[in-house]
């Protein structure tokens, strides 16, 4: 029987999950904003706003009508920003099917609840933790939609609903593994957006390759700090999720997060900047959520500090070095 899958957003990693799904096998509908979009994904087999020059196959169909996506889907993939999730949400949540499983595409952490993604699912929607799954890893939308050979982390606390939706979307490019580990999964993601943020100012601020992994690998260092403080396997850190997420997001030009720090970097205000980026990214919000968090766990996570500082409260940028630098000495894995 034909897996039928609802996917809700049509920018570039819903459209590319969407395709991966397809590709897999899947009958998939697909929910967005904008019926200019949706006609060119369901007419023209493209997207081309937010991926041109990629060819859709001709199975997905997308629409304005969030009943219509979502009509006896036994998938329902998220795929819209994370600090509009409540919202969104609010409305789809009695159309859900009470036996779907519902996948997270979203990586970040609610401002003012500090809640993952998947708890929000959880609270807003009630869905039952083990029908949340999270898919996260080094997943760069245009590489995938080009069809380059990826990996990523199929995590629910159920590790058959895991299995369940790693199989859905197991394509010849795409190699999906499974975890239970929600809570790292989810934490590697959100956080290495806020890591990628400071790896771009560092880039813009023309600083070498030594300054970048220093902050990548410290940047590791808080995750797994905070994941520890709040029960995650740290040994997921070391994987897709964690370690192999990072460096996809703080090494390529493809990624948003990095994008926006390298142009505050070189100078641009952070209005400026904000005010020229088409899609979001997840960093400039999700910063100030994290670091909540970490407060609230009594972690300490002094590049996502500065990052928030810089983004929301005026820092210059040339300070963000000296900060880090004039740190008290500490012992490396204490």
């Amino acid at each position: 029987m034909t897996t039928r899958a609802a996917v809700l957003g049509t920018g570039s990693w819903g459209t590319t999950f969407a395709m991966v799904l397809a590709d897999a096998g899947c009958q998939v509908r697909m929910w967005g904003r904008r019926p200019e979009v949706c006609q060119d994904i369901t007419r023209r087999h493209r997207n081309g706003d937010y991926l041109p020059g990629v060819e859709l196959p001709a199975t997905i169909s997308a629409g304005t009508d969030p009943a219509q996506a979502l009509a006896d889907a036994d998938i329902v993939v998220l795929a819209v920003p994370s600090q509009s999730l409540r919202e969104h949400l609010g409305a789809w949540k009695d159309l859900i099917a009470e036996d779907a499983l519902v996948v997270s595409l979203m990586k970040g952490v609610e401002l003012g609840t500090h809640l993952r993604m998947s708890e929000v699912v959880h609270e807003v929607a009630a869905v039952p933790a083990e029908r949340v799954v999270v898919v996260s890893g080094p997943n760069l939308a245009a590489e995938i939609a080009a069809h380059q050979p990826t990996a990523t982390v199929v995590a629910c606390t159920d590790h058959a609903a895991a299995d369940r939706v790693a199989q859905a979307c197991s394509a010849p490019y795409f190699r999906p593994y499974t975890q239970t580990d929600v809570v790292g999964v989810e934490l590697g993601g959100a956080v290495k957006n806020v890591i990628a943020l400071a790896v771009g100012i560092a880039e813009g601020l023309g600083y070498g390759d030594n300054t970048k992994a220093s902050i990548i690998t410290r940047g590791l260092a808080e995750t797994a700090r905070l994941g520890a403080a709040l029960g995650a396997d740290p040994a997921t850190f070391a994987g897709l999720a964690g370690l192999g997420d990072l460096v996809a997001t703080c090494a390529s030009p493809l990624s948003r997060n990095r994008t926006v720090g390298v142009n505050l970097g070189r100078g641009r205000s952070v209005e400026e900047v904000l005010a020229g980026t088409r899609q979001t990214a997840e960093g400039v919000n999700s910063c100030r959520s994290v670091l909540d968090l970490a407060r609230s766990a009594g972690v300490e996570v002094p590049i996502v500090e500065l990052v928030v500082r810089v983004l929301h409260s005026g820092m210059p940028v040339q300070d963000m070095a000296g900060a880090l630098l004039s740190r008290a000495r500490k012992h490396e894995l204490d």
